[in-house]
């Protein structure tokens, strides 16, 4: 089950990146991260950038309100969403 934890900031919780993919879905859980596949190749931040616009496109949030905290050159990344508690995270990515 993929943890999400509130903090000052905003609510956080990880993501597995799988880049180059058909098509821009979630595809599953990875231990306690959220696994994500991405049309955009990992090059020069695409992926980073695709990964901040679908979170955002799927939470219903503007762009700004979800950041990459941690793992920019990494598949394995901490997002931070503003905005939004716990709950209602869980409830619009359905999990």
């Amino acid at each position: 089950m993929v943890t999400i934890h509130d903090t000052p900031s905003g609510a956080t919780f990880a993501v597995k990146v799988h880049p180059r993919a058909k098509r821009n879905a979630i595809t599953g859980e990875v231990g306690d991260a959220l696994k994500l596949s991405l049309t955009a190749p990992p090059i020069e931040g695409r992926a980073n950038e695709a990964c901040v616009e679908f979170l955002a496109k799927l939470l219903k949030l503007r762009r700004s309100s979800v950041t990459i905290a941690s793992g920019h050159s990494s598949r394995r990344k901490v997002i931070r969403v503003v905005g939004l508690s716990t709950e209602e995270i869980r409830r619009r990515i359905r999990m």
